[in-house]
């Protein structure tokens, strides 16, 4: 006959420890009535759906995270995305209150702050730090993360404007002998000016419905020239 064994059920102090949980900001919201809202950053949403595509790639990750999502600070400087430095500079000191006060909260064990132009992260990991919180932040981990997955790496980005400033961030953390190149789609976000052109949100809803998307083919044309031509690898 064989022996059934059983297996012993945890402490009681390891079995009510506490989830981690972690708090999600986006760099900044629209209004609803903004002429340039994107559907997908509505806050009618549900947490879930409003943190998108990154949801489905960390969904393993926070099964045993609690998480909070907060929109971010409502654009100051007009209703269209953030691409400038001045509009990254408004939305940056705006992000700040808020860490603090989910800092103060002591709710959460990190903060991570979305978008990849991460306005006010430098700031923010100086708040939180004072609370033993850490703080993270899009560029910052992608490329720590594409640096150990190969030698050297190529950002495809989308605005000349926003590639400038992306350049920035490569130099603050340390990266510049690590990235192989910055390439430019050239889509912009939807806001003034740009009226009668597609936007990056207009090429994105083509290629959902499965439509062709000029967008995706120069973002695949860029990359494959990103490692042919400038050695990302």
């Amino acid at each position: 006959m064989g022996v059934i064994e059983k297996t012993a059920a945890p402490p009681a102090a390891l079995a009510a420890q506490p989830k981690y949980r972690f708090l999600f900001i986006q760099p900044f919201q629209l209004p609803r009535e903004s002429r340039y809202a994107d559907p997908y950053h509505s806050d009618a949403l549900t947490k879930e759906q409003r943190l998108r595509m990154d949801y489905l790639n960390i969904r393993p990750l926070l099964a045993d995270v609690e998480w909070d999502f907060h929109g971010g600070p409502v654009a100051p400087y007009g209703d269209w995305a953030v691409e400038t430095r001045e509009e990254f500079c408004h939305v940056a000191a705006l992000r700040l209150p808020i860490v603090r006060e989910a800092c103060q909260s002591g709710k959460y064990n990190a903060i991570v702050l979305l978008g990849g132009g991460e306005p006010g992260f430098m700031e923010s990991r100086e708040i939180a730090r004072g609370f033993g919180i850490p703080v993270t932040s899009c560029a910052f981990s992608q490329m720590h993360i594409a640096s150990m997955l190969g030698n050297r790496f190529s950002v495809i980005d989308f605005t000349e404007t926003h590639n400038m400033y992306y350049s920035d961030l490569v130099v603050r953390h340390r990266f510049a002998e690590r990235c192989a190149s910055i390439r430019n789609i050239n889509y912009y976000h939807a806001r003034p000016g740009h009226e009668s052109v597609s936007s990056i949100a207009d090429e994105r809803d083509r290629a959902l419905r499965g439509e062709r998307s000029e967008a995706v083919e120069r973002t695949v044309e860029e990359a494959i020239a990103a490692i042919n031509d400038d050695g990302a690898k």
